[in-house]
């Protein structure tokens, strides 16, 4: 359509004006602390022009874009190399959850600082030894007066080090007698920059350490700020899961595009690619990645997406990008080593995790099993 067409010209153009090298392909997966400062800095740029709540709603301070829209701009985000956003979780899912289940004082004092990326954000689901087993949390929060009062640890917490506040999924009371266990967990909105929050960083294998422990020791928040009613943060938690897998894995899979790219040009740069083997894997690659583009594209296009649908689209990208730093070693072995060796290296370490967080792939294959395939459910009491 024109309109979309004109859409995609005004933010080729504001990119092509606003980018600068010290940012370009800056953070990503295994390397969120690269270039940080500059990456909020132009964060903040965006959200400026309005482009961080493209898909918010004109009453809460977005653009109210179509989904054709949200698709165009993710896909020239990623094809200009612009840097990984700093603001994804606050934007994409505090936002928007906040919007569906937030109280309007919640929505008052929250959005427009999501808006502006004046506050950033960190998820506080997983624990020690509640990971993808989110009903399992044992996070602890009591009531203090007009004060909620969390006692527990996260763990695997993304950028929690530079977070302003974090959603924590807590246990605010027991659930039934042989009931499930997802009942008593509460949604509570909880300030990182307070006694009683302590931050450690985890050492990953690539080196980097955006991840982090979070340990909560009588940490406070006030009454108010619990989403939704106490002991319904189940709902809301699935709520920001949903909102965590949409139009911005387009932009996601254009990486992937990239990538695969690159690797080819490696391939034939070093002789690997006379390996009828490597080449037939590199044309497997490809044509993976057409399917789950096109999966993608035509979920995001339904009024109602089949419920297990994030659940399949993680376990596809998933493989497809552990296979491709496999790919990677093979190609990178034929030959001598290549000048951007350390990148696939990284790429290779980095997509060992992919299969665990955000929902590790075990859990992700057993909500497909049970809603889509219609397989008995497990007791998870």
């Amino acid at each position: 359509m024109a309109g979309d067409e004109a859409f995609r010209r005004e933010i080729r153009e504001w990119l092509a004006d606003n980018l600068t090298d010290e940012v370009r392909g800056a953070g990503g997966p295994g390397r969120e602390n690269e270039a940080f400062p500059q990456r909020l800095a132009f964060a903040r740029r965006l959200a400026a022009a309005g482009w961080t709540t493209l898909a918010w709603p004109v009453g809460h301070g977005g653009r109210g874009a179509s989904l054709a829209q949200q698709v165009i701009f993710h896909e020239e985000y990623a094809r200009s190399g612009a840097p990984s956003r700093v603001d994804h979780i606050g934007t994409t899912m505090v936002g928007p959850t906040l919007m569906e289940l937030g109280s309007p004082e919640q929505q008052r004092r929250f959005l427009p600082a999501l808006a502006s990326v004046d506050e950033l954000w960190c998820q506080g689901y997983s624990e020690p030894g509640a990971g993808s087993d989110l009903a399992g949390v044992t996070t602890r929060a009591r009531l203090d007066g007009d004060a909620w009062v969390l006692t527990g640890q996260k763990v695997w917490t993304s950028l929690a080090h530079v977070a302003d506040w974090c959603f924590v999924l807590a246990r605010t009371s027991p659930p039934d007698e042989g009931g499930p266990r997802h009942r008593g967990l509460s949604y509570l909105l909880v300030p990182m920059r307070q006694p009683g929050v302590t931050v450690r960083p985890i050492r990953q294998l690539t080196g980097d350490s955006e991840f982090n422990e979070v340990f909560f020791d009588d940490a406070r928040t006030s009454r108010d700020l619990v989403v939704g009613r106490p002991g319904e943060g189940w709902r809301v938690a699935m709520a920001t899961l949903a909102y965590e897998r949409g139009a911005a894995t387009v932009g996601q899979q254009i990486g992937f595009q990239r990538d695969l790219d690159d690797l080819v040009a490696l391939a034939r740069g070093n002789g690997a690619a006379a390996d009828p083997h490597l080449r037939s894997r590199l044309a497997r690659a490809s044509v993976d990645l057409t399917v789950l583009r096109s999966h993608t594209l035509r979920t995001l296009s339904l009024e109602t997406p089949p419920q297990a649908n994030p659940s399949v689209v993680k376990l596809l990208w998933t493989r497809w990008r552990q296979g491709l730093g496999e790919l990677a070693m093979d190609v990178l072995a034929c030959g001598a080593p290549a000048a951007d060796t350390e990148r696939w290296q990284r790429l290779f370490l980095f997509s060992r995790a992919d299969t665990i967080y955000g929902g590790s792939n075990e859990i992700q294959r057993g909500i497909v099993a049970e809603r889509v395939l219609g397989l008995p459910r497990g007791d998870r009491r």
